[in-house]
């Protein structure tokens, strides 16, 4: 890693911090400027590193692109859900991309399978039914994103090193306790559950290009 990507990752820490301790706070005004410089550090952070692989690197710039549309839909004090979801399902979509540009095996896929099959029937399925309970045109998203999330889940695990696991498993753990938030009941502090897990969760992904 070069002084210059250390020196962004850092930064990218440094406001990430801060962007908790906004959500810790209930500060939003802070939370509507860190959120989003938070994304923009770590796409500088994916953008300086040395990558093992270009293309790769290219894939999931765009899908840090893709969140940092759906943190700013969904930050909005209108109710921009089922764009800001569309965004990130097309991010993950991006991601499965560049985690398959890396490389998989298969045995890690089949790990990766057993696991958002626990995931799924434990706590997505919970989410999927809430959400179409709650309004019936949010059961065709919901379901579709739940699938790409765990495509890009799998696809981690058949990468295998630490940080594409991490990253992907700390992801999933975030955008299930917004969904449960959301849909099912209430998490003991969610949102900063949520934030601390997207951003690492986030990270990971990025430091998987090594």
């Amino acid at each position: 890693m070069t002084a210059t990507t250390f020196l962004l990752l850092a930064f990218f820490v440094a406001v990430a911090v801060a962007d908790w301790a906004a959500v810790a706070a209930g500060n939003r005004t802070f939370e509507y400027a860190l959120k989003p410089l938070t994304l923009l550090m770590l796409i500088a952070t994916a953008l300086a590193l040395d990558p093992s692989s270009d293309a790769a690197r290219g894939a999931l710039v765009v899908g840090l692109v893709l969140s940092l549309v759906g943190d700013v839909l969904l930050m909005l004090p209108s109710d921009l859900f089922v764009p800001g979801l569309s965004a990130f399902l097309a991010a993950h979509v991006a991601y499965v991309v560049a985690l398959w540009m890396l490389g998989v095996s298969g045995g890690g896929l089949l790990v990766g399978l057993a696991v958002v099959a626990v995931g799924g029937v434990v706590v997505g399925r919970r989410i999927v039914e809430r959400a179409g309970a709650s309004d019936r045109a949010l059961l065709g998203p919901v379901t579709a994103y739940l699938v790409v999330i765990s495509a890009m889940v799998v696809s981690a695990f058949g990468v295998g090193g630490f940080f594409a696991v991490a990253g992907a498993l700390l992801f999933y753990v975030s955008d299930a306790v917004l969904g449960w938030t959301r849909f099912v009941g209430e998490v003991a502090r969610g949102r900063l559950v949520v934030m601390v897990t997207y951003h690492l969760g986030q990270a990971g992904l990025v430091l998987a290009l090594l």
